[in-house]
């Protein structure tokens, strides 16, 4: 329990006010312009050492040496860090001292931004540094950072490493840890890739609902909110798809979204309740043609993000350059099982997913017991980049029949180091066949399967007036961006994943903090019995201190036939 603030707190607290008696600002309000950055000198001074005569820098302390009448110290930028050299006599030329003496080594800490404007020199020992002329607080940090600590080798020591807590506060990881900035500067590079690649076809990059009346597209259990002024329903998306597929209608030849979706499912190192999805869809086109272009897209991502087709991922090197491996998703199930589910009945895949030791229940239909035998015994396997195309039409009610093999649709799902991160088809287009297979998915949804799709009449009705041959892809940037940069987890590659509430501290009265010791966790007292304890307490003490734990909810009191007894809640 929290008794208020650290020592260290507290003292950052009085330098706040002792800057303040000083008449120094501790967060000004206008603008301070750099003009120099610290990669880039470190970088290109050697080059062309006139170039950076006059500096002017911002950034974080992150290190100081201070030697009396002189002082070393670590500025870092958004680019990296560098040294800065400060004298005393140079920045109080005059007899006032107090500006060094008092605001720098006395009322500046590790953590505080400042402004330094000077000139860049090369020390004795060979470190490219800024001679400081001129400083300024720009902001003062009231909590201490971790002290991460690396030796001469750039050995970490005592580093910031807890996931929940590098998560939880990424402002201080990537602070602490801004190697970690790389992950999300390669997430940038993914996207704007891509964007760029289609941008260059002609496509358009357009925005659809988030909310949505009818959560279509996906199998996926929604996030479902009300609208008050409209008195409805609604649902955070769980995909684009159908509105997409309405542009197709109203005459784009092709449209894509960059975006966040939404499904309240379970969470693990891959899934994540937001994610960020790209969808794509093209006139005229069919999943044959959507897997060349997947291929050609996936490898200029690879080469922009890391420099080479081949991009390592864990133990394994992965090879984004095409053409890629394409099994149907019954070859995939017979080569890695050794069963041909392809003529088998619902009745009788159930029974093998049992012979399988594959966990079903009555909710599952046809294709749904399929993909549970193809995720538990083939996804795995599927580790250099692998279409497994060809799908049973019960899997996919938003997919184009197969051209020549009944009781398929034509669809593709790309799967890399053992997960799926892209998913296409040959669109449906078909209106009263699309219809048909939504009216299957609610038979699917009276049996209990929360997955199902809705009915979405207004999506048939766009497709009445007509839509022409189309293929659309969907690409998990989430897990693209985890290959691209080597993370076996969906967390490392959001700047805020999803988090389970932060244990709040508690602040207790020091008559608070007695009465809890008392009570010892996991275990019943009696109240009398606790109270009998405290002998010097008046009543009204024990009553206003007892009520005070339990509103707090830290302590809780259960009445029972042998009476009230007190306990930790």
């Amino acid at each position: 329990m929290s008794i208020g603030l650290s020592e260290q707190e507290v003292l950052r607290r009085e330098s706040l006010k002792q800057l303040r008696a000083l008449g120094i600002e501790p967060y000004p309000a206008e603008a301070y312009e750099v003009n120099a950055y610290a990669a880039d000198i470190l970088a290109n001074y050697e080059v062309d050492k006139t170039a950076y005569k006059t500096v002017v820098l911002a950034g974080r302390i992150m290190s100081r040496n201070i030697m009396g009448a002189a002082s070393f110290t670590e500025l870092q930028d958004s680019t990296g860090r560098i040294q800065i050299y400060l004298k005393r006599d140079e920045l109080c030329p005059g007899d006032d001292k107090t500006l060094y003496n008092t605001v720098f080594k006395k009322l500046l800490d590790i953590g505080d931004f400042i402004g330094v404007k000077g000139y860049v020199f090369t020390t004795q020992t060979g470190e490219i540094s800024v001679h400081v002329t001129e400083f300024k607080v720009l902001s003062k940090s009231l909590r201490p950072l971790p002290i991460v600590k690396r030796d001469d080798e750039g050995n970490v020591y005592d580093g910031f490493t807890n996931p929940e807590l590098r998560y939880r506060m990424r402002y201080v990881d990537l602070t602490v840890n801004p190697d970690f900035k790389q992950i999300f500067i390669k997430r940038s590079k993914v996207i704007n890739t891509m964007r760029n690649y289609f941008d260059n076809q002609g496509w358009m990059e357009v925005e659809t609902p988030i909310l949505q009346p009818i959560h279509g597209g996906a199998a996926a259990r929604p996030f479902a909110t009300h609208h008050n002024t409209l008195d409805m329903p609604l649902y955070l998306r769980i995909a684009n798809e159908l509105y997409l597929k309405r542009l197709i209608v109203a005459g784009f030849d092709g449209v894509y979204e960059f975006g966040k979706m939404f499904r309240n499912e379970g969470m693990d190192r891959t899934h994540n309740p937001e994610f960020t999805s790209m969808e794509i869809y093209v006139a005229y086109k069919d999943y044959i043609w959507m897997m060349a272009m997947v291929e050609e897209c996936l490898e200029k991502v690879a080469i922009a993000t890391t420099g080479s087709a081949i991009v390592k991922v864990g133990a394994n090197e992965i090879n984004f350059e095409g053409p890629y491996e394409k099994l149907t998703m019954y070859e995939s199930i017979q080569k890695y099982t050794g069963i041909d589910v392809s003529a088998m009945t619902e009745e009788e895949i159930a029974q093998t997913c049992k012979d399988l030791g594959i966990e079903i229940d009555d909710t599952m239909g046809r294709g749904k017991l399929i993909d549970e035998i193809f995720g538990a015994k083939v996804e795995a396997n599927l580790i250099q980049p692998t279409y497994i195309t060809d799908y049973p039409i019960e899997m996919t009610p938003l997919a184009k029949k197969h051209r020549t093999a009944e009781g398929l649709v034509e669809r593709f799902e790309l799967f890399v180091n053992g997960k799926e991160i892209a998913n296409a088809y040959s669109e449906l287009n078909d209106p009263i066949d699309q219809k048909e297979r939504l009216e299957d998915q609610l038979k699917l949804a009276a049996r209990g399967d929360d997955e199902a799709m809705a009915m979405d009449d207004d999506f048939v009705r766009a497709l009445e007036y007509g839509m022409p041959p189309t293929s659309g892809l969907g690409i998990g940037i989430d897990r693209l961006v985890m290959l691209m940069t080597n993370q076996s987890t969906i967390q490392e590659v959001l700047f805020f994943p999803q988090m389970r509430p932060e244990k709040k501290k508690i602040e207790m009265t020091p008559e608070e903090t007695e009465l809890y010791a008392l009570v010892s966790e996991g275990e019943q007292h009696l109240l009398t019995e606790v109270k009998g304890k405290l002998t010097d307490w008046s009543n009204k003490k024990w009553d206003t201190t007892l009520k005070a734990l339990t509103a707090k909810g830290i302590l809780k009191v259960a009445k029972t036939d042998d009476g009230l007894f007190l306990s930790h809640k």
